[in-house]
């Protein structure tokens, strides 16, 4: 029996072997072949490989729990999913994930293209370094891989085949929870919320039942609703950029849900960077934060509408009034689920460094109140959403707001 032939969680010496062994065809230089950890995921092991040749790979292998909670498990699986649905996004946007070199169910490890020229969007912007391409870029990526994999254009039994094929029970579990209920209520104990903001916290997101009945729903439309195969955690951590390029990946927890998930993830991202702008006074990266969410609702519902009239098959899909209505519908979901985000990177277990390392206190806590309120707002109003000078009016009334 080889060594690969049974799973067990590698090590450094372990990735290399396991390179050479599974892609022998780069023609490695053996004697300065390096391996490094690079991941700051929540969930697995990403490394990076290379040697002085000039080749290298990412290998990313998947543990049995998270590296956030040894009592959270998880399946393994996830890497399977995560290869197969890189390779269905590069299909339908291409060039804007990661190749797939190979995937190994046995090891739940896959080897992929090594994005070193790029940067992690979050760390980026936290150097409040802008892009000019990206706003074009995502609403692309997000009309295509969304769209195409709806039943408005897919046909119905292959979607369907899909569905069965990419779900995750422990991960749509996390999401269901840690960000569809905990931070509405701390029920497990997991939420971490900073202590200025305690008090507003408890009467904004403990105490308020108009809110909790508006979660409640979108959890519901989330569980139930597979509209599309989404990426599951499309954020500013799982988008790699340069100028003129951007790269989407990690998406472990994809599954098929409501569009707007997706969509209100980059919406509330970007508010977070714009929250990082804020509190050190750089007006002219706050301006491009907001434009930013402005040019990619436009654009995603100009795309959207134009894709849609292009790709279209289902008949019924093609009633007078349905666009409209179904359209309409996705505008709903990404204010809510914008709010939801919001909120669990706020309060949530999972917070995002874009806040967390705002060294004023005071400041820290006003951007805080802002996430909160503006979330507040997407979620009870989202029929007022319906383009992306909406999106960034909410952002300032909020900012005044919570001040």
């Amino acid at each position: 029996m080889g060594k690969f032939d049974q799973y067990f969680l590698m090590n450094i010496d372990d990735i290399l072997e396991y390179t050479l062994v599974k892609l022998p065809e780069i023609g490695w230089d053996k004697a300065s072949m390096q391996a490094k950890e690079i991941g700051d995921g929540n969930l697995n092991y990403v490394f990076r490989v290379w040697d002085a040749a000039g080749h290298s790979v990412i290998i990313k292998h998947a543990g049995v729990s998270l590296r956030i909670s040894e009592d959270m498990k998880v399946s393994t699986d996830r890497n399977r999913i995560e290869s197969e649905i890189l390779q269905l996004e590069d299909k339908y946007a291409p060039g804007m994930v990661p190749k797939i070199y190979f995937y190994d169910t046995v090891m739940s490890a896959c080897g992929m293209e090594d994005l070193s020229d790029h940067q992690l969007m979050r760390y980026a912007l936290m150097k409040h370094e802008t892009f000019p391409n990206f706003a074009e870029d995502i609403s692309t990526f997000m009309v295509n891989t969304l769209l195409m994999t709806s039943d408005v254009v897919m046909e119905h039994q292959e979607k369907k085949n899909l569905v069965k094929s990419f779900i995750s029970p422990e991960l749509c579990k996390i999401t269901e929870d840690l960000v569809l209920m905990e931070p509405y209520n701390d029920i497990n104990g997991n939420n971490h919320v900073f202590e200025p903001n305690t008090e507003f916290v408890k009467r904004e997101l403990y105490s308020d039942e108009a809110l909790h009945l508006a979660v409640s729903k979108l959890k519901f439309k989330f569980m139930t609703d597979a509209q599309a195969l989404m990426h599951g955690d499309l954020h500013t951590g799982s988008i790699f950029v340069k100028p003129d390029s951007t790269k989407v990946f990690d998406p472990e927890f994809a599954t098929y849900a409501p569009m707007g998930y997706d969509i209100g993830n980059v919406v509330a991202n970007l508010i977070f960077a714009y929250d990082n702008g804020l509190a050190t006074g750089d007006a002219a990266f706050c301006n491009w934060c907001l434009k930013a969410i402005e040019e990619i609702m436009d654009l995603f519902i100009e795309k959207f509408n134009k894709k849609y009239d292009e790709t279209v098959t289902e008949p019924m899909a093609k009633v007078k009034g349905f666009k409209e209505w179904y359209l309409e519908g996705i505008l709903n979901d990404t204010a809510g689920y914008a709010g939801t985000e919001l909120h669990r990177r706020t309060v949530g277990m999972a917070n995002v460094k874009d806040v967390t390392t705002i060294e004023d206190v005071e400041k820290r806590a006003w951007v805080e109140r802002l996430n909160i309120l503006c979330g507040k707002e997407y979620i009870l109003e989202q029929d007022k959403f319906r383009s992306g000078a909406d999106f960034v009016a909410a952002v300032k009334r909020a900012e005044e707001a919570a001040k």
